[in-house]
């Protein structure tokens, strides 16, 4: 092996011990099982999973409005994507993606807000009309972190 390989070698040995190093550092701390603030204790922010069965065939189309228009108008109404996924399950196509808010009531809020919005409604009219069927089904859940999660950033603040 030359200088240069185990030079290489010695580097990724390094950054893997310092990644190591780094994500036991920020382990998640004592808190609630279940963080919250239903019972008067600190908030923490929580995730939303949002999973679409695509309606088979506008696959496309589905994602050209949720690139072009959702993802601007959601932003407009203070959503913070977190990331997006196509999936498949069963044999069809679905669509993930996760959100995050700073709390329950936020999350509520802003949703009233895009389901109300007179542009959404008016995209979604249109494509509709162009295209048909989007969506056969959607899941929605609201994810909440445990005290034992090893993101500590989606743990509360003390």
């Amino acid at each position: 092996m030359t200088l240069n390989h185990r030079w290489l070698h010695g580097a990724a040995f390094a950054a893997l011990v310092l990644v190591t190093t780094l994500a036991n550092a920020t382990a998640a701390t004592p808190a609630p099982e279940v963080a919250g603030h239903d019972d008067g204790t600190r908030s923490a922010p929580v995730q939303q999973l949002r999973i679409y069965r695509v309606h088979p065939g506008n696959e496309q189309a589905f994602h050209d409005r949720f690139r072009d228009h959702a993802l601007r108008i959601m932003a407009r109404h203070g959503f913070d994507v977190l990331v997006t996924w196509e999936t498949e399950s069963e044999g069809l196509t679905e669509f993930a993606y996760l959100l995050e808010w700073p709390d329950t009531e936020t999350m509520q809020a802003r949703w009233a807000d895009f389901m109300a919005d007179e542009e959404w409604a008016a995209i979604k009219r249109e494509t509709g009309q162009r295209h048909g069927r989007f969506v056969d089904g959607i899941e929605d859940r609201t994810l909440r972190p445990t005290s034992y999660s090893p993101r500590s950033r989606f743990l509360p603040v003390d």
